[in-house]
């Protein structure tokens, strides 16, 4: 009779046992009441940008009382998002701008969306962190070459190549005169950017422009810009732009291009050049004659003026 009391412990443990076992099975077994989570795995509350919230998005199978917050990696509840809303079944979104629930932004780390659902009885904590990152990445530009290009399609100097070097994987940017021009496909920590000097499908004006780089990372992050560099588009170009010369006699002037040949008119004349020097006989009547140099449908343009003696010092 004494063993009665031990034989009932064990009976009732063991019920106990089945029955947990029993309800875990059955859990398992049970679709969970919640599917099709999406979750923003980085953004930046400070970015300006589209990604300065993450959006938090799930089905709910049947209506229910939805309760999110967000928990830190102590398992702290950081910002509740919405308490004790009713819900239809379907898809469901909330966003979060990176503040806790005093309106202070969150330190970097990551956080992971909890779901409470009242009807159903049930706490889910989803397996998709959300990492707040609000530094911004710093970038170098290495080198910016050629200086003076020529984007006319000639294969020669028809494009810049800037090459740079970031402190972590970014996608890099490089603006002209401020607007950007270039984006990299893919985030990287080193690179190199290409200009071929086309804006709106066509090519640009000969000129001056000033080249910049800038990074933004994966959370939205844009770093600051780098120091601005000169480059100059040329097409063809004439080193002066007034001659004057005696009537009748020769002049030179030099002619500046990347194209392998150019063309000239002058007094009536015309004629085509591959040397730097072009060399041209002056008219024998004075007056004021213009000199053009060409390359494709690129042009620039000297004041001849031709006197009947050369003027005295």
């Amino acid at each position: 009779m004494a063993r009665w009391p031990q034989l009932l412990i064990v009976l009732g443990l063991l019920g106990a046992t089945a029955a947990a076992f029993a309800v875990t099975e059955r859990l398992k077994l049970e679709r969970s009441p919640i599917t099709g989570t999406r979750v923003d795995p980085v953004f930046s509350p400070v970015c300006e940008c589209a990604r300065d919230v993450a959006v938090i998005s799930f089905v709910v199978r049947r209506s229910e009382t939805v309760t999110v917050d967000l928990l830190d990696t102590a398992g702290r509840s950081v910002r509740t998002l919405v308490r004790n809303r009713r819900e239809p079944a379907g898809r469901v979104s909330y966003t979060w701008d990176g503040r806790d629930n005093s309106d202070r932004i969150v330190p970097e780390a990551g956080y992971r969306p909890r779901v409470q659902l009242e009807r159903n009885g049930r706490t889910i904590v989803l397996p998709n962190p959300i990492r707040v990152d609000t530094t911004a990445p710093r970038i170098r530009m290495v080198r910016v070459f050629p200086r003076v290009f020529s984007p006319d399609g000639d294969g020669s100097r028809d494009r810049i190549t800037s090459t740079y070097e970031i402190n972590e994987r970014a996608r890099a940017m490089m603006l002209i005169d401020g607007q950007r021009r270039v984006l990299a496909k893919f985030p990287s920590r080193e690179g190199k950017l290409v200009w071929f000097g086309r804006i709106d499908g066509g090519p640009v004006r000969p000129g001056v422009y000033e080249v910049r780089l800038r990074a933004i990372d994966r959370a939205g992050n844009r770093s600051a810009r780098t120091r601005a560099v000169p480059v100059r588009v040329r097409y063809v170009e004439l080193s002066r732009d007034r001659i004057e010369v005696v009537a009748g006699t020769r002049f030179s002037v030099r002619v500046r291009t990347d194209a392998p040949s150019y063309r000239w008119l002058f007094a009536g004349e015309r004629g085509a050049g591959t040397r730097q020097v072009l060399i041209l006989r002056a008219p024998e009547i004075p007056g004021t004659y213009f000199l053009y140099a060409l390359v494709g449908d690129r042009a620039d343009r000297a004041e001849v003026v031709v006197v009947s003696e050369q003027p005295q010092p």
